[in-house]
């Protein structure tokens, strides 16, 4: 029987070289996507948040933004209401801060920050410090939101743990709060309301008080305050923190609370030796009227956490900040140092936009600028009061919302939003836009006409 007998190397590569293989210039550079493929592939490869791979809600690709206007690849244009979740306060495409990122490319976009340091991460730390709430000396960088406030509640734990109290080992959190999309974040969302109680029997258990319900400009009663005084006693001694979204309920809600409950808040843990972190990531920069949302109530918490604003909506990065007790207390356990450390933390790209960033806030009247949006949100949101689909329509700040009696039907919506020429997504109930800090007088008055007329033809259907 003959035996088989595998080809040489130089056979191989011989029929290799005779196979017609596809040029580099083939490879590297595909043909551009016609607008419906690129729809098309994007409904096959991409899940988008909080969606089904089986979503069948428009899809609106976006050719470039520039200010407050986004363009569609069909060529239509958008003012943008969202700040792109808020994020964007300088609207889109700022020379500053473009020139900022072009400075920092061109040294280094990404050096590991174990053993290492950079200019932007010191002087991004240093203003951070200078510019939050009191007491607040040191900053652990971190790439997300979520990610921060997973920072915030591992600092909280580990703390107690150095301090030699492991039972402290829960937080108690406010309903109708939400905190982000990781594990621990999540456990201190709304249980029953939020976007998280699906994972309610793999999260870690904690307490929860019923959120405030004293508006922003309500008489104070000590009220208000009951069940979170019988939360917090019953479980003090189990208590590592208390965490919370200063002055506004964002994503459980966008809800505004009055500055002295967050006042006694802080009173009350600091008699119970509980930590308070504030979450700043929505309310950070200027965007509820006051800098921070704890200016509201002069207060400074124990941990705080920033980003979204953080770098004008160019890159993803957070930061918690916390007190010299509770870096020193870390420090003075059994590890000796704090158990956290992303691979991308203080990336030098976003740090140096994120400097670009606050300088263009502190160095403008931003004050001045929500000011004035505010005063176009109470006036230009009143005739969606009108509307006989309209429970509530309230403002803070540059935050204006228009709350719905039922959910609304994205489906439905969404596309009347776009035809009107403007970029809002709404969710649950909620109507509601947050437009960057830039947005002009005109543009705000045509963003708000055009709400109105988007939700006047909305109940008619």
């Amino acid at each position: 029987m003959p035996t088989s007998k595998q080809p040489s190397a130089s056979t191989i590569a011989a029929t290799l070289s005779a196979t017609p293989q596809p040029s580099q210039t083939q490879r590297s550079q595909p043909q551009p996507l016609a607008l419906n493929e690129l729809i098309d592939a994007d409904r096959r490869y991409i899940w988008h948040p909080y969606s089904s791979i089986n979503n069948d809600l428009p899809l609106y690709p976006v050719a470039h933004c520039n200010g407050t206007t986004i363009t569609l690849e069909d060529g239509r244009q958008l003012i943008d209401g969202m700040s792109s979740w808020w994020s964007a306060i300088h609207g889109y495409n700022h020379p500053q801060l473009n020139q900022a990122v072009t400075d920092q490319l061109a040294k280094m976009s990404h050096v590991m920050f174990g053993g290492l340091t950079h200019r932007p991460a010191i002087e991004l730390a240093k203003r951070l410090v200078e510019i939050t709430p009191a007491g607040l000396d040191h900053v652990f960088f971190s790439d997300s939101g979520s990610v921060a406030v997973e920072v915030a509640i591992k600092m909280a734990l580990q703390f107690w743990q150095s301090k030699g109290h492991p039972e402290k080992s829960r937080l108690l959190s406010l309903r109708s709060g939400y905190h982000g999309d990781t594990f621990a974040a999540m456990s201190v969302c709304d249980p029953d309301t939020g976007m998280h109680h699906l994972f309610n029997q793999v999260l870690q258990k904690q307490f929860f008080s019923d959120a405030p319900q004293c508006g922003y400009h309500s008489a104070w009663d000590e009220q208000y305050l009951d069940d979170f005084k019988s939360q917090l006693y019953n479980h003090r001694q189990q208590l590592a923190a208390v965490i919370l979204e200063p002055i506004v309920q964002g994503a459980g809600g966008m809800r505004f609370y009055s500055p002295h409950f967050l006042k006694r808040v802080r009173e009350l843990c600091s008699h119970y030796d509980v930590l308070l972190i504030a979450d700043e990531i929505a309310t950070g920069f200027g965007r509820t009227g006051e800098l921070f949302g704890c200016d509201h109530a002069n207060i400074s918490p124990d941990i705080m956490c920033v980003g979204k604003a953080l770098t004008g909506g160019y890159m993803t990065l957070a930061a918690t900040l916390c007190s010299t007790d509770i870096a020193e207390g870390i420090a003075a356990g059994e590890a000796g140092v704090f158990m956290h450390g992303p691979t991308f933390m203080a990336n030098p790209l976003a740090c140096a936009v994120a400097n670009a960033s606050l300088k263009l806030l502190l160095e403008n009247d931003w004050q001045a600028r929500v000011q004035q949006i505010h005063k176009h949100l109470v006036s230009g949101l009143e005739p969606c009061a009108q509307l006989s689909s309209v429970a509530e329509v309230r403002s803070l700040g540059a935050i204006g919302v228009v709350e719905m009696k039922e959910p609304v039907n994205m489906a439905v919506l969404q596309p009347l939003l776009v035809e009107k020429g403007i970029w809002l997504r709404p969710f649950g109930k909620l109507v509601y836009t947050m437009p960057p800090f830039t947005i002009t007088e005109t543009d705000l008055k045509q963003l708000l006409n055009a709400l109105y007329s988007a939700l006047s033809d909305y109940e008619k259907i």
